[in-house]
């Protein structure tokens, strides 16, 4: 097995038949030997059928014998549809990051098979076809699917220009099912899995934005406030769950630094996070078994704590004590689980390396 090793310089690397640097973990970077690295594990899962979860709920007895595929002719691979859309952005980012990497043909073709407008209009068709459907990945796939459209959408690139154009129908049924179901969901989700309320609002507000959705970006805002700017005194010192992937305190946190102005966020921060609580999120997870396809996430948890904190800390006065330690415990969490996300079980495999590289890529 490949092992890595912590650098003194604090560049994480990993044994290939020279010594390469994968990861600046002191500036929190991913390099291009890294995203290479990483490219490796999309790449392979996109196409691969099994084992898959489709979480599909059938509702005609014709439809019993349907395949992945079939269901779901661009994001069938990679276990699950949101796993296999956020593969599909963790290709698009690292092409655009690095436009020369290795990988760069292997990727466009990959990327080129899967955003051909006939399958993409079948997989907006999806959520018509089934009455049902309107819940279906509600809403951290529909958060990736936005986030996917925002880094197409902003690519000057002619290939890349046409893939987004055939994502349009899409993501034009995504923001329907969102705006309409938004209104309607008078209490949020808490928990530190999929359906968690605060990290699909980050990634929708982030597409709000850059797409310039003025309405959406305000049916956001209101809404994150209507859900957490009363909040006090989150339970912090609970976390994590069994199989958290997401820390609940820490994603409203990062969705209320994007909502607040920076004296408004301090405040209720202050009043959110109790000093106790906030040590123990800083503190990092530990992962009894990898092979395990549940407690695996909890090396998701470290890697979108690391994201989260790196946001909060940018959100607080420089002379903020929680700032430093902030940015620390982020070091720590992505210098302790990136050696883990290529560890030879697909169980991590198939949708680690999409939140390593988000968290690398945040600022």
């Amino acid at each position: 097995m490949k092992k890595f090793t912590l650098l003194a310089l604090g560049l994480l690397s990993y044994q290939l038949s020279a010594q390469t640097v994968l990861f600046d973990s002191t500036a929190m970077k991913l390099t291009e030997a890294g995203a290479s690295h990483l490219a490796q594990l999309p790449l392979h899962c996109i196409t691969q059928v099994l084992p898959n979860k489709p979480n599909h709920t059938y509702e005609f007895e014709a439809d019993m014998s349907l395949t992945p595929q079939q269901l779901h002719p661009s994001f069938y691979g990679c276990l699950d549809w949101h796993s296999s859309v956020h593969g599909h952005w963790m290709l698009v980012r690292l092409l655009k990051m690095y436009p020369n990497l290795n990988e760069q043909k292997a990727i466009r073709e990959v990327l080129n098979t899967s955003f051909q407008a006939e399958k993409l209009q079948a997989e907006a068709a999806y959520f018509d076809k089934y009455k049902i459907a309107k819940g279906f990945e509600r809403t951290y796939g529909w958060a990736w699917l936005l986030k996917l459209d925002e880094e197409l959408q902003a690519w000057n690139d002619p290939q890349a220009k046409q893939w987004h154009q055939n994502l349009k129908p899409l993501t034009a049924k995504i923001l329907t099912l969102w705006k309409n179901f938004l209104p309607k969901q008078t209490y949020p989700n808490r928990t530190g899995v999929h359906p968690n309320t605060a990290f699909g609002l980050v990634f929708a507000l982030d597409y709000a934005r850059s797409v310039k959705d003025t309405e959406f970006e305000a049916l956001i805002i209101q809404r994150s406030k209507d859900y957490y700017l009363a909040n006090k005194n989150a339970p912090a010192i609970q976390e994590p769950d069994g199989t958290d992937f997401l820390s609940p305190s820490l994603e409203v946190c990062d969705l209320m630094r994007r909502v607040l102005s920076p004296k408004e966020f301090l405040t209720w921060f202050n009043q959110y996070m109790p000093a106790e609580g906030l040590d123990n999120v800083m503190k990092l997870p530990f992962v009894s078994d990898r092979t395990d396809y549940s407690i695996v996430h909890l090396d998701g948890l470290a890697l979108s704590r690391a994201w989260c904190m790196k946001g909060i800390a940018s959100a607080l006065p420089e002379k903020d004590k929680r700032r430093k330690k902030l940015l620390a415990s982020a070091q720590e969490h992505l210098s302790k689980t990136l050696p883990q996300v290529a560890g030879g079980n697909y169980g991590g495999e198939h949708w680690l390396a999409s939140f390593a590289v988000y968290a690398l890529s945040v600022d």
